[in-house]
């Protein structure tokens, strides 16, 4: 890769964080990130609404305050019309949830429909959230359940029920817009949202990149309903297998079963923020934020990045 050195680049690609971030002067830093994706439910307005949500992300997960963002869309021949404006329409409403004004965008033909967002915000470089920043002593923090990979799976073998179909739905079209404004008043050191990689991924992506290892209490996970249930029958999505590959030889597991294992590596479709802070303020946020959960702890640097306990 080329080498990506400005003196104003807070935040680049080299710890694989969730977003860019740009210090424009002594108070504010831009941040940009971009996101898009294929159809994961039937209906183009919910598809909009999630889309949007993973997309927007990113900003939070930085600490910062997404403003304004454009269309990035990918339309089959076979669309209709009325589909893609209420993708749109979908994009455009969660987009207004955020605050965010939507300026335009690109679109182009493909053989399958894909929609997202390139969004911009904006952080005070002194309050950017990395996802690097661990330390030794700290606690770390979930703030939505684990398991719409495995939900999403089961909705296209038919097999979710309606309500668990909307209890998906709504995580993962719900923003992390609350969570962070909860959150970042207590200046965590360390921040990342809960995506593609899975939580085992994106805990050891923290783990290298702040030099320390961390231990991952597997009974305090939080996971959607149902869940477990579907996991028990093997119902996951290639992503988990993919993730697990990523993840092999950087954990160790004490006694901890294979369907634990694949659970923690399922993929996310706009995941919860993932927060390391000292104890006593992590308890504070979740007085604030109740579905903030206590899932491990930071130590200093061990063999493994990851110890499953």
């Amino acid at each position: 890769m080329p080498n990506t050195y400005n003196e104003n680049l807070i935040v680049g690609f080299d710890t694989s964080d969730d977003a860019a971030v740009y210090k424009i002067n002594d108070n504010t830093a831009i941040i940009q990130t971009v996101d898009f994706f294929p159809p994961i439910v039937d209906d183009p307005y919910t598809f909009g609404q999630i889309a949007a949500a993973n997309a927007i992300s990113d900003v939070y997960a930085m600490g910062g305050t997404p403003t304004i963002a454009m269309n990035i869309i990918c339309i089959p021949n076979c669309l209709s019309l009325d589909t893609i404006k209420e993708i749109l329409r979908g994009g455009y409403e969660k987009a207004a949830e955020a605050g965010i004004t939507i300026v335009g965008g690109h679109s182009i033909q493909d053989p399958e429909p894909k929609y997202g967002l390139c969004v911009t915000g904006f952080v005070h470089p002194n309050h950017v959230l990395p996802n690097s920043g661990c330390k030794s002593g700290e606690v770390l923090v979930l703030t939505k359940p684990i398991g719409t990979g495995v939900l999403s799976t089961a909705y296209t073998m038919n097999m979710l029920s309606e309500s668990g179909y909307k209890t998906m739905v709504h995580y993962m079209s719900m923003l992390n817009k609350y969570a962070c404004e909860k959150l970042t008043p207590f200046n965590p050191s360390a921040c990342t949202d809960v995506t593609g990689f899975g939580l085992l991924g994106h805990l050891t992506e923290m783990a290298e990149g702040s030099k320390v290892s961390v231990n991952l209490y597997s009974d305090k996970v939080p996971f959607i309903e149902g869940v477990k249930e579907f996991a028990e029958q093997d119902i996951f999505p290639a992503g988990a297998y993919k993730n697990l590959t990523y993840v092999k030889g950087k954990f160790e597991a004490d006694n901890i079963s294979e369907t634990m294992i694949d659970l923690l590596c399922d993929p996310q479709t706009s995941g919860g923020l993932l927060a390391s802070m000292p104890l006593d303020k992590a308890e504070e946020f979740i007085k604030v934020y109740p579905d903030g959960v206590i899932i491990g702890d930071v130590s200093e640097k061990r063999e493994k990045s990851i110890y499953i306990k």
